[in-house]
Order: C-alpha cells, then sequence, then structure tokens
C-alpha cells in the first residue's frame, strides 16, 4: 500500500495537471494512471506501489511554477457525467415533509454574492420556503449591479427578498427559521448577531461560507478538509465559534475559490475578455501552469443546498466549495478563446516576471500569483454530491452577456494601460 504522502500527491496531478482546457466531470476516474515526465526522464505507471520520493517528484511545490518540465502526458478511463437532476437526488431529495424554513443572509457586494442568489434560486425549486435577506440598503448603487438587478427572478419564483443591516436581523424579518445561511459576514463582530439571533429563534442549523482563502500554502496541493489554515483569520475565528454555538442540527462550513457564473459581478473572466476580444497580447504571470480553480456557482449552490437536504449529514463538517478539476492560467486563457469564438493558437500569451516588470501583480492580474486549488472531497463523500458544469459551456455563456453588455466596444486604454507597461517590459 503507498504512502499517505504518495498517493495524496499522485491524487492531485491526476485530477489536475494535463487538464489545462477542460473541466469535465470526473467523479468516477479510475486509478489507472500514466504519467510521462519527458524532461525528467520519469515515468510512473499505477501499479498500486508507489515510493514517497517518486511521488515527491510527479508534483511541483505550492510556489514553482512547473519550470523544467517541458511535456507531460496523462491518460485515464472515466465514465460520462451523471445529469444534473440525478446528482441533486444523490443530494437528498426534498419531501413536504422535509421542507425547510431557509434565511439566507447575503453579502451585496463581492464575489459571493452570486452564490446566494443561485443557492435562494436553488433551494425554493428544492421545495424549501427562503427568505433571501440582503445585507445593507435597498437604495444603494452596489444594488444597481447583478445579481441584484435580477432579484425579480427570486420573487417570482416564491423566494421573499428583504434588506437590512445584519446585526438588526431579527427587525427586518418575520417567523422563525429551521436554517439560517450566512454569506456576509467575515470575521465575529459581523457574523455572532446573526448566529445569536439565529439561536435564540430556534434555527437547527447554521451554515457558513467561508473562504478557501484560509488555508496555509502546502507543498502537496491540492488543499483538502483538515488541511492547516491560518489561525488568526476571521473566517477561522468564526468557524470555531460556530462550531461550539450549540445549533441542535449542527453549523457546516463551506470554503469558495474563485467562481464565475451568470450575474457574476466580479471581474473574473471578463479580464480575459477584455484582451482577447481586442485582439491584444494576454499578460501572464510566471509560467502559466500555476493551476486553480474556478468554478461554476450553479455548482457552489448544489453543494449548499444539498447540506440543507441532508442537515444530519453535513452537520459540523468543512467543505470545499469549489469544482472537481483545475486549469492553468494559460489553459484559461485558450478555454476563453474558444469561449469567444477564437482560434486559441492566434491568441498571443506573453509570460513576465512582475517584478521585472516592476508591477504589483495583484494590480495586474485577477488571481493568485501561485498553485491555488481544492478538492471537493467532502461534498462527494457525505452530501453525494458531483460536480456537473462544464467551463467552457459556462465561459461561452459569460462572453455572450459580455457582448450583450457592450462591454467588448467600450474604450478600455486607462484599464489596459498596466499591461501596456508589462509588455514593454519583456520586449
Amino acid at each position: 500500500m503507498a504512502n499517505g504522502s504518495a498517493c495524496r500527491s499522485l491524487s492531485a496531478v491526476g485530477s489536475f495537471i494535463g487538464q489545462t482546457e477542460s473541466y469535465t466531470c470526473q467523479a468516477n476516474r479510475r486509478s489507472s494512471l500514466a504519467f510521462a515526465f519527458h524532461s525528467k526522464n520519469l515515468q510512473a505507471v499505477s501499479s498500486g506501489r508507489y515510493s514517497e520520493a517518486n511521488a515527491a517528484t510527479l508534483l511541483p511545490s505550492l510556489n514553482s511554477s512547473f519550470n523544467g518540465i517541458s511535456s507531460i502526458a496523462l491518460h485515464a478511463t472515466q465514465r460520462p457525467c451523471t445529469p444534473a437532476s440525478q446528482a441533486r437526488q444523490r443530494g437528498g431529495a426534498v419531501t413536504a415533509s422535509a421542507s425547510r424554513k431557509v434565511l439566507l443572509v447575503n453579502t451585496h457586494a463581492g464575489g459571493h454574492a452570486v452564490i446566494g442568489f443561485w443557492l435562494a434560486k436553488q433551494l425554493q425549486e428544492d421545495g424549501h420556503k427562503v427568505t433571501f435577506f440582503i445585507a445593507g440598503d435597498e437604495s444603494s448603487d452596489k444594488n444597481k449591479k447583478e445579481p441584484f438587478t435580477k432579484l425579480e427572478e427570486l420573487r417570482s419564483a416564491g423566494v421573499k427578498v428583504v434588506w437590512g443591516s445584519p446585526a438588526k436581523v431579527g427587525g427586518a424579518v418575520e417567523g422563525s427559521f429551521d436554517t439560517v445561511i450566512d454569506n456576509n459576514g467575515k470575521d465575529l463582530e459581523s457574523v455572532q448577531p446573526v448566529a445569536e439571533w439565529a439561536l435564540s429563534n430556534g434555527a437547527s442549523q447554521f451554515l457558513f461560507v467561508s473562504s478557501a482563502g484560509i488555508y496555509k500554502n502546502t507543498e502537496e496541493p491540492p488543499h483538502v478538509e483538515g488541511d492547516p489554515v491560518k489561525a488568526d483569520a476571521g473566517h477561522v475565528q468564526v468557524e470555531k465559534y460556530l462550531n461550539e454555538a450549540g445549533f441542535s442540527s449542527g453549523a457546516a462550513f463551506f470554503r469558495p475559490q474563485y467562481i464565475t457564473g451568470k450575474y457574476n459581478n466580479k471581474d473574473c473572466e471578463e479580464w480575459f475578455f477584455d484582451r482577447i476580444a481586442r485582439d491584444r497580447a494576454v499578460p501572464i504571470p510566471g509560467s502559466g501552469m500555476q493551476i486553480t480553480n474556478i468554478t461554476p456557482v450553479t455548482d457552489l449552490a448544489a453543494i449548499l443546498a444539498a447540506a440543507v437536504n441532508q442537515p444530519e449529514k453535513a452537520a459540523g463538517q468543512v467543505f470545499n466549495l469549489v469544482g472537481d478539476r483545475g486549469v492553468t492560467f494559460d489553459g484559461l486563457v485558450r478555454l476563453a478563446a474558444k469561449a469567444a469564438g477564437k482560434d486559441p493558437k492566434e491568441v498571443k500569451i506573453v509570460h513576465y516576471d512582475p517584478k521585472k516588470a516592476d508591477v504589483d501583480v495583484k494590480k495586474a492580474f485577477p488571481f493568485r500569483n501561485v498553485h491555488f486549488y481544492a478538492e471537493p472531497r467532502a461534498a462527494k463523500k457525505l452530501l453525494g454530491v458531483t460536480p456537473q458544469a462544464q467551463l467552457l459551456d459556462v465561459l461561452t455563456a459569460r462572453y455572450q452577456d459580455y457582448v450583450a453588455s457592450g462591454r467588448n466596444k467600450k474604450d478600455l486604454k486607462d484599464k489596459l494601460a498596466l499591461d501596456d507597461k508589462i509588455l514593454k517590459s519583456v520586449k
């Protein structure tokens, strides 16, 4: 039997390496994997026996950029994806007697906002009675952005929509709730008042949307549930508090990474579209082989909904709120090109060193400039949920929305000025 470290490293490679342009379902991937690393003249073929040394060789450091690997080949056998309807059934079918009253406290800005929108829709569809509580003032300019401009979709589905301060949630909603979901707070100051009210109001279950950003850097990616976290992070303090708060059906914690999908209001795929639509070179920091998670929001909503449908299985658990496939930075450029109807080979990718270009990479690029990805092991094992959405399909739909908004024709000279500085630095 291979030791845990070797198996984990090989699993990470099998799940992510060589999949730069694919986001297909891999829940039933068999263990028959073959890897060829020609630059190191190293081959490891699955036989059930791996040495720790070989496993460590197969997967680079979190901060590495795959330098020295000239060719990576992956062969795997997998069965077709399961239809979304069947995935929801595995996540726990809802009967009339199991219908729950759910309060969803949602942030009014940022990347997580769209999670709550699609979760409210999914829960209502599953037969629950949902109140969508938006943190903030209804007259705020922030509500002029998606998904908040689409709230009529929720209302027409039967979701009740209200606004207010989470610290005074009791004065903004009526009645009691079985489940309270906080998709707003990042620290105890913002979450504790909601949790205390939920307990006093008789809620039995509390779900908290945390962040995968709380994981410490690791030499053995991907991040999995149970990995070390940053003790001083606000989300960590909230998770600890809620775990001891005393909800009768328990609390559960969900750690998302990068999100895409309809009504997303945080630039993610748009960063790539802005350059591809204008036939500009796409500046990518490092080698472009850094791996990350970008998950369609409907898959995230499905995981959270399954936890509401199966409170006994979710109680006290941590769930990585991500898809089960990764994508490299260069792979994402090619996928975005395909989504825009262009030949990926015709899109120029320029790799650069942020230090030599004298730029703050956080301002120049929308993702962390390291390998940063996780696996949804707990969601699959405990909730029976398998991600369904295809990244290319979602990006294609997003590009259509991008064009419909007219952004492809806007003057982005100022926005792209930093690109010009970077491109000049590599000439």
